[in-house]
Parts: C-alpha cells; sequence; structure tokens
C-alpha cells in the first residue's frame, strides 16, 4: 500500500502505526519529527502532479483540511481517495480505527487505544464555563457549530457560546465576540498563530487560555496527550489589563 497524505494529522497517525506506507506528505506535515517523505506542497494548495507522480494506492484528505476541486482532480485523473470528516472525539477515534484497517493495520494500535482510554477517563463534572473561540483575526472567524474542537473543548467542560450559530464558522465582530461576556477566551496557536502578544490585548480583562492548535484540532497520535495539555492551558489563562 502507497499512501500519500494531505493531512497533517493522518500522515503523523500513519506514520506511526504503518511505517514505510506513507510516500508523500504535505510541507505541514511536521510530526512525527523527522518524517523523511517527498512532500507535495500545502494542505490547501498541493501540487497534484507531484502527488500523482508518487503512484499512490490512495490519498487521505479531509473536509476542512483540503479542497473539493483537488479532490475531483484527483479522482479524475484515476488516483483513489480516502476522504474523512469527524466533528467529535467519538468519531475521530472510530474514523481512525476504520482508516488504519483498510491501509493494513492487523488491529488498533496502542496509541489509538491510549487515546480511547484518555478520552474515557475524563471527570464528567467539571463546572462548565461560557467561552468564545476564535480561530482567526482580520476578519475575526470562531468556532461555531458542529466542530471537533468544538466537541474537543465541551468535554473539557467549556460552553461554546457560537455552538448554536448557523454557521460552523462565524465571522462576528470584535465587539460582538466581547459584548457574549464569556468567562474564557480560547486562543488557538492554529490555524491562526494567537499569541501572549497577539490576541489578549483584543480582550482586555478577559481570561485568554493560549492552547495548542494541534491538541485541539488534531486527530490522530496527539488525541493521547490532548486531554491533559489542553486541560493545563486551560486552567492557566493569562489576563491582558487595559492600560
Amino acid at each position: 500500500m502507497r499512501v500519500v497524505s494531505l493531512v497533517p494529522s493522518l500522515t503523523e497517525a500513519v506514520a506511526l502505526t504503518l511505517p514505510g506506507t506513507l510516500v508523500g506528505a504535505t510541507d505541514w506535515c511536521a510530526h512525527p519529527i523527522g518524517l523523511d517523505v517527498p512532500r507535495v506542497g500545502g494542505s490547501k494548495y498541493p501540487d497534484l502532479d507531484r502527488v500523482r507522480a508518487l503512484r499512490p494506492d490512495v490519498v487521505l484528505l479531509n473536509v476542512e483540511e483540503n479542497r473539493r476541486e483537488d479532490a475531483d482532480a484527483l479522482v479524475a485523473a484515476g488516483v483513489p481517495v480516502r476522504v474523512t470528516y469527524p466533528r467529535t472525539v467519538d468519531e475521530a477515534l472510530t474514523e481512525l480505527a476504520e482508516l488504519l484497517t483498510e491501509l493494513g493495520s492487523p488491529g488498533e494500535p496502542e496509541w489509538l487505544v491510549a487515546a480511547r482510554r484518555a478520552w474515557a477517563e475524563l471527570p464528567e463534572d467539571r463546572p462548565p464555563r461560557r467561552a468564545v473561540v476564535p480561530v482567526w483575526r482580520r476578519p475575526w472567524v470562531a468556532l461555531g457549530r458542529d466542530t471537533f474542537a468544538g466537541d474537543v473543548l465541551r468535554r473539557l467542560g467549556l460552553t461554546n457560546l457560537y455552538a448554536d450559530h448557523a454557521e460552523r464558522y462565524p465571522r462576528p465582530p470584535l465587539n460582538e465576540l466581547r459584548g457574549r461576556a464569556p468567562q474564557l477566551v480560547v486562543l488557538p496557536d492554529e490555524p491562526y498563530r494567537f499569541t501572549a502578544n497577539d490576541g489578549p490585548e483584543a480582550f482586555p480583562e478577559l481570561p485568554c487560555a493560549l492552547v495548542s492548535g494541534r491538541h485541539l484540532t488534531w486527530y490522530g497520535p496527539s488525541l493521547v496527550e490532548a486531554p491533559a495539555v489542553l486541560a493545563a492551558q486551560l486552567a492557566a489563562p493569562v489576563t491582558h489589563v487595559a492600560g
């Protein structure tokens, strides 16, 4: 089986579970560290000629990560694709198990078993906190309904104030984000790289948790440590005081 992955989290999952199967990945596939495979450009604009030249048996895609036109072009060229679209932690765990089996894994890898355990053992009595989750600025984009990251945060005790929005990624103005009166502003470091100096200043006097985008949005081996990593980051917010 020759696999090209255009999804960083799936690249990590396949590389760790089925060494030697992966024959190509995107420039953004940074895990596992030291991964040495041919690169085919970005997730949004891959070099499809380069992908085809690798003669893959299947190309791994994700509805949010990749463009429909690239998937259609690969299919039209006779290249099989496998598209994933988990919107909850449980769906991610199920899709990962199914995908790895399809690619030749004889059983669930240890990391997937550990991920199931890590998420099953989360306490269920966490006091809820109201939160907004910007994932981009200029313009501001927030986490809305029916997203994998939203389910991750829900399971960690947060109530996303845009979870009932008609759009999955609404674009509310900054004054509306502030006006929702969140108890916490969650600022991931991807896709927009929020930092202590770029993000909290937009929400003066509000606690802002700077969190790992990889642990919030990736569905792969990072799921093992995601509950502990995110819980610690959510528990240590910073507050910018307007002056």
